[in-house]
């Protein structure tokens, strides 16, 4: 559990941050490059939420949740110091996103086109997310060439990305339609 009794502790401001293994690194390195775009991606899921209700927004909820945890994992270098019961990403939290893709692709109706970002306020933002969870995960892959990460959290985000992809069009199925692409059309 995190107990915070103050907020700035001035450790950063030679721009070196602390990894959860109490390794010092640049701001600037991949890791944290990598776990600080998933809580971006989390910030934009967040104002997704203002727009979402009901099953929706539960699933969203979870999510949030999630990324902390996906945090978390990306935090503590896997065979570090304190990486030894460090909180990682399970298979069946991709498992679930999974399912919940299933359970929501099945009422869409069959692509025809690309989508363009848009729609009602809540996939709008869950484009935004997905685009921004799609960064994370390059960067992931990105440190993975170096250093070891959890492929399950790996999975995770590349399912999350798709995740977010479906419930944006589910969501703008019961309100305006998607945006589609028109190849040319402002030829």
């Amino acid at each position: 559990m995190v107990s915070l009794t103050k907020i700035y502790t001035r450790g950063g401001d030679t721009g070196q941050t602390s990894l959860g293994s109490g390794d010092r690194v640049a701001k600037h390195d991949v890791r944290v490059a990598a776990y600080g775009t998933a809580d971006e991606a989390n910030s934009v899921i967040g104002v997704a939420r203002l727009h979402t209700a009901g099953a929706a927004d539960d699933m969203l909820s979870r999510i949030q949740n999630d990324l902390f945890d996906l945090g978390a994992d990306l935090c503590t270098p896997e065979g570090g110091k304190r990486s030894e019961g460090a909180l990682r990403i399970v298979p069946a939290q991709v498992i679930r996103l999974e399912t919940e893709i299933d359970g929501l692709n099945e009422h869409l109706a069959p692509l025809t086109s690309f989508i363009l970002p848009g729609g009602c306020p809540a996939a709008a933002y869950l484009h935004l997310a997905r685009t921004t969870t799609r960064r994370a995960e390059r960067l992931m892959t990105e440190l993975s060439q170096s250093q070891q990460v959890n492929g399950e959290a790996i999975k995770y985000m590349n399912r999350l990305s798709d995740h977010l992809f479906v419930l944006a069009r589910h969501l703008n199925q019961a309100a305006e339609g998607d945006v589609l692409w028109v190849p040319g059309n402002n030829r």
